[in-house]
């Protein structure tokens, strides 16, 4: 199925504010109630939509501080490649892993109350990881710009 204009607004205006009522979002999308209805429910079927959920606050949460964790594998067989990302998927405090082209095999996001919850974090997770040969962490000092939302062109 390929998106067009109306389905494209739809998409826009549900990654804004995901919990809008389907009134409201058949006027931004300029159709009746109904068709909206079913064009969501198409959106959600097709896998366009994969879920709606709420995105907390960090600070309010009390882990504030993010760090960018690089990790480089001692090798890259299939069996470390999956035990390492079996054993990261657990660690509660890690946001995002990405498999990564370049100097580091992986990339985490991890969330921490300070440096001292970071440290708390590696000992505990992070340097149990198998397979790992070097890790590099950096603190993020400000988020300057920060989305969920994907274009839709």
């Amino acid at each position: 199925m390929s998106l067009d204009a109306t389905d494209k607004r739809i998409l826009i205006a549900l990654q804004k504010q995901g919990r809008m009522s389907n009134a409201e979002l058949s006027e931004k999308a300029n159709l009746s109630p109904s068709a909206c209805h079913r064009r969501v429910q198409r959106l959600e079927a097709d896998g366009y939509i994969r879920d709606y959920v709420a995105l907390l606050d960090a600070r309010k949460m009390g882990v504030p501080t993010t760090v960018f964790v690089e990790i480089t594998l001692r090798a890259q067989a299939d069996d470390v490649l999956d035990a390492f990302e079996k054993s990261v998927s657990r660690i509660p405090d890690v946001l995002e892993c990405h498999l990564m082209a370049g100097s580091a095999d992986y990339l985490l996001k991890v969330v921490a109350e300070n440096t001292e919850d970071f440290a708390r974090i590696h000992r505990q997770y992070l340097a149990r990881l198998p397979g790992v040969a070097q890790m590099q962490s950096s603190f993020a000092l400000r988020t300057v710009f920060k989305t969920t939302a994907l274009p839709v062109s």
